[in-house]
C-alpha cells in the first residue's frame, strides 16, 4: 500500500521536501581500476524524518497522507 501526500493549507497534491533515512545491506563490486559497482541492495528499514510542503512551506503536522487508489 503506498500514499500520497496531501498539503491541509494549500492543497498541494505534487511537491514536497522529504528527509528520509534509510538503513540498507549491500554487496559492493569494485572493478582492479578501482570503480564501484553495487550489485545487490536489500533495504533494512525506512524512516520519513520531515516532509513540508514546496509551494507554502507547510510542515508535517499540517499535512494528510492518503492512500492511493
Amino acid at each position: 500500500m503506498s500514499s500520497r501526500y496531501r498539503c491541509d493549507a494549500c492543497g498541494n497534491l505534487t511537491r514536497f521536501n522529504v528527509t528520509v533515512t534509510r538503513r540498507t545491506a549491500e554487496f559492493h563490486h569494485f572493478s582492479v581500476g578501482g570503480d564501484l559497482e553495487v550489485e545487490d541492495q536489500e533495504l533494512l528499514s525506512e524512516k520519513i524524518e520531515t516532509v513540508q510542503c514546496r509551494w507554502c512551506g507547510a510542515e508535517a503536522a499540517e499535512l494528510t497522507a492518503e492512500s492511493a487508489l
